[in-house]
Parts: C-alpha cells; structure tokens; sequence
C-alpha cells in the first residue's frame, strides 16, 4: 500500500534539508521526483545523491512565488516523467529571522514570511492540481505545516503563526474542494526539526533546553521522523483521508 511505483513527486524546496531527504525517501519507494528549488546548486546536489541510490529524479531552477515559474515547474516535470502524481510543498521557515512584538511587527518582515510560507505553496500546488485534474485520475497534495499553526509562542512569531495557521486552513479548504477530483489534501505540523535553517536556535543551550522541557520524547525532530507520516499521505494507504493536519511533535501538543 505504499509502493509507490509509476508515481511522480513534485517537490518546490527539494534542495532544502527537509525536501531533499523527503525526496530521498520517496525515491526509495518507487516514484519518479522533480525538485524545484531557487538554488540550482542546491538541487543539483539532492538530485545527485537520489540518483545515486538508483532513483530517477530531475533538478528545476525556479521561484515558487512566482506563478509564471510555478507552472514552468508543473510543465518541466510534465516533460520529464508525462504527469504528476504528488506534490510535497516543502518551502517555509524563517521564523527566527524576524522576531518582533505583535503591536510592532513590521509590514515588509511580514509580507517576506507570508510569500516565503503561503505563496510558495499556493502557486505550485494551484499548477500541480490542475495537471491532476486534466489527467483525472487524483493525486496528492502533501503540506508542511507547524505546531505554530496551533500555539502561539512568547517569542514576536505573529507573522510565521499567521502564516502556518493559513496553511492548515487552506488544507482542509482544498481537500473540501478537490475531493470531487479524487484528489487528497493533507499536511504534516511538526515540532523543531533539526536542520541547517534552525541550528542557530538550537545551538543556543538555554532555548534548546527550554524546547526540549516541553517535549515529551524529550527530543527534536529529525527529518526521518517526518518521512513516514508523507509517505501514509502520498500512497493507498490514505486513500481514505483528507483534510488532515497530523501533528509530528513528541508529545508537545498533547501537553498544552
């Protein structure tokens, strides 16, 4: 049930630590990957380690927040494999970069998380769908969300919680509307995942300390620890699910 053999994975961010070892992991399943990302070098690199391991993929140079680009990516991919079967939108971050109070969180700091967030997501998923509504036989939208969209912090993220709060809101709207399509919509909400964008945060032993406090497991996320719940969301075995947000934290949630 989650073989996923003769599927095609779009992945805008596969050139991230997060997306690329998202794409590592689908690859080992079976499906063909197309990783978009801003960086050529970047994507280049994740490309090569899949097709190291035997997996097909190929690299696309392109702005997700640009629709123009954004549907580049969808046709490229099209070139490529002849479809599109999953997309994982596996671009976001930059919480820590611009930390403000509410009351004084500036527009230009805001604009920047809400386009690097919500319209990297949106545009390729728009060009994605509609590839899987012409070739009408479904498909599968894969979102990654955060804790964020749940809990607040006391920590000036107005604008990231805003933006992950749209996030869950949008995947349950799509998978309202595209379920007519036979298309699933669902998204993953972890906790801190330990990456390159956070390690400045975690390296700071006060807020690491702090962080790991409230988690149960009494860990952090590794990008392995989201691999399985995005492999149940692009295979049979979700046939059946939509409009999902699945919390991937340790217990943290379970605790406010």
């Amino acid at each position: 049930m989650f073989d996923l053999t003769g599927r095609v994975a779009i992945i805008p961010g596969g050139g991230g630590a997060i997306g690329s070892a998202l794409a590592q992991g689908l690859a080992d399943a079976g499906a063909a990957i197309a990783l978009v990302g801003r960086s050529k070098e970047r994507v280049d690199q994740a490309v090569a380690k899949v097709a190291a391991s035997g997996g097909r993929a190929v690299a696309i140079s392109a702005d997700a927040t640009d629709p123009e680009e954004a549907q580049r990516a969808i046709n490229e991919t099209v070139g490529e494999f002849g479809r599109v079967d999953i997309i994982v939108n596996a671009i976001g971050g930059g919480a820590g970069n611009v930390l403000h109070d509410a009351q004084e969180y500036p527009g230009d700091d805001w604009d920047w998380i809400m386009e690097l967030n919500v319209r990297s997501t949106l545009l390729p998923t728009q060009a994605a769908v509609r590839q899987m509504v012409e070739q009408g036989d479904g498909g599968r939208v894969i979102n990654i969300s955060s804790v964020r969209g749940q809990l607040g912090i006391n920590a000036g993220y107005s604008a990231y919680v805003a933006a992950k709060g749209a996030i869950d809101s949008l995947t349950r709207q799509w998978a309202t509307e595209w379920a007519k399509h036979g298309i699933t919509v669902n998204a993953i909400s972890p906790t801190f995942v330990d990456t390159p964008q956070v390690a400045s945060l975690l390296g700071d032993p006060e807020f690491k300390a702090r962080i790991l406090s409230r988690i149960p497991l009494g860990r952090v996320g590794t990008t392995d620890d989201l691999l399985g719940a995005v492999l149940l969301f692009c295979s049979e075995a979700s046939s059946f699910i939509t409009g999902q947000i699945l919390t991937i934290d340790g217990g943290l949630t379970a605790t406010q």
